[in-house]
């Protein structure tokens, strides 16, 4: 009836896939030829040799052991790990079996008061670790040694956190100024001044103290005396507090007057010189 229109039938190829070989040229027909190993440009990293940490001369201070004040010896304990070392009965004393009454809450006392205990930047004499601060239940033991006696409205434990950071920052800053009058022998102490000792002598007034009493100022509400080693020779230093308005932020409180004691023809010509700068600077 009708015709239909077909498309022939392609002719059906078959291929074989053929192998062939690389050049004899390529690398893998080279057994005895070794991969290049390429290195980092010589202005990488790893070229650079390690910073060497400069340490202090052999001689200084701070590499020659000496025994310190006994309380410092396990100071770090309460700075790593106070709770652990509030309870380490390492140092219980053998003649009454009592542990160290300096983070021993007192009988009476109306809270409990942290045993942590804060590093300063002080170097310590001796050592080659700084000075670490009172812990707030040394602070409170402290205050009952010397006839202090607690009363409700007196203070709370938050008090005490205000008390022992605004001390830390007192001494922080006495330490700054000594460092100050210090600049002044780089060259003889290399090594830098370290903190042998210190003691308060609050009702001692200096004759500085008396002087500005006489002419109408106040009188320091504290002072204390440092013992720092200067390369081997010893300075002492006098500091005056004053009262001054707390910075809630810095916890700054007090003005200091720190200066070298008269204890030496050095220590008169130093304070000479800083007066005669103070003076045709101002």
């Amino acid at each position: 009836m009708g015709s239909t229109l077909s498309s022939p039938s392609a002719p059906t190829v078959s291929a074989e896939a053929i192998a062939v070989a690389p050049p004899q040229g390529c690398p893998m027909h080279n057994q005895d030829v070794q991969p290049v190993k390429v290195s980092p440009p010589s202005e990488c990293p790893m070229h650079k040799a390690e910073p060497v940490k400069a340490s202090p001369p052999a001689g200084c201070p701070m590499h020659q052991k000496q025994e310190g004040p006994a309380h410092q010896e396990r100071a770090y304990e309460f700075v790593e790990c106070p709770m652990k070392a509030a309870r380490d009965n390492s140092d219980i004393d053998p003649a009454n079996m009592m542990p160290p009454p300096n983070q021993t809450p007192a009988p009476d006392q109306p809270f409990s008061l942290s045993v942590t205990r804060e590093e300063s930047t002080i170097p310590r004499h001796g050592a080659e670790k700084n000075w670490v601060y009172p812990s707030e239940q040394m602070f409170w033991n402290a205050m009952l040694r010397k006839g202090w006696r607690w009363r409700d409205e007196d203070l709370n434990s938050g008090d005490m956190t205000n008390i022992i950071k605004i001390h830390n920052k007192n001494n922080e800053q006495a330490w700054q100024e000594i460092l100050k009058w210090e600049a002044l022998h780089a060259a003889e102490c290399p090594c830098g001044p370290t903190l042998k000792r210190f003691g308060g002598k609050a009702k001692e007034y200096s004759p500085r103290a008396l002087m500005r009493s006489w002419m109408g100022y106040e009188l320091p509400f504290d002072r204390h005396d440092w013992i720092v080693d200067r390369c081997g020779k010893e300075v002492r230093y006098v500091i005056d507090y004053y009262d001054g308005e707390i910075d809630k932020e810095t916890y700054n409180f007090s003005i200091l007057d720190v200066r070298p004691a008269f204890d030496s023809l050095g220590a008169v010509w130093d304070r000479m010189r800083v007066a005669w700068w103070r003076w045709t600077s101002s």
